[in-house]
């Protein structure tokens, strides 16, 4: 997760808040709005950057929303809170929306959820596949 990295110094810690510099608030909460409504699930769609976080970092949650878009994407959701299980649920959430049409440079590497890297690059995911999915009007 998150704290399995050392803290970063020096340029890499310059690098980072210039990521994190990137990341909206706003646009986070429209994602969660947007992924509460098609779910029905019960969370926090504050857009702030901890708890943005915490709703998805372990991937069920995106699971279960290509599920509802497109039924069966995933087989099987890991509700285990072990990292490699955690990443399978990204990994399998990142398959299913390519599927769907997001492209490759709208997509996000498993990082930088699970290490919480870059959760704007996340936020583009979700916007991106909101768009597909608006489009095919499942």
């Amino acid at each position: 997760m998150a704290n399995n990295r050392a803290t970063k110094s020096g340029f890499a810690a310059e690098a980072q808040r210039k990521i994190n510099s990137k990341y909206s608030e706003e646009l986070a909460q429209e994602c969660l709005e947007w992924v509460k409504q098609i779910t029905n699930e019960d969370f926090s769609t504050s857009g702030e950057m901890d708890n943005f976080y915490e709703v998805f970092k372990n991937g069920t949650r995106l699971c279960r929303l290509v599920n509802i878009i497109k039924p069966g994407s995933v087989k099987k959701i890991n509700e285990s809170q072990m990292a490699f299980k955690c990443m399978e649920n990204i990994n399998a959430f990142l398959d299913v929306a390519r599927s769907l049409g997001v492209p490759a440079q709208e997509t996000f590497q498993t990082v930088d959820l699970w290490e919480r890297q870059n959760l704007n690059s996340v936020v583009i995911c979700l916007q991106s596949l909101g768009r597909k999915v608006s489009v095919s009007a499942w």
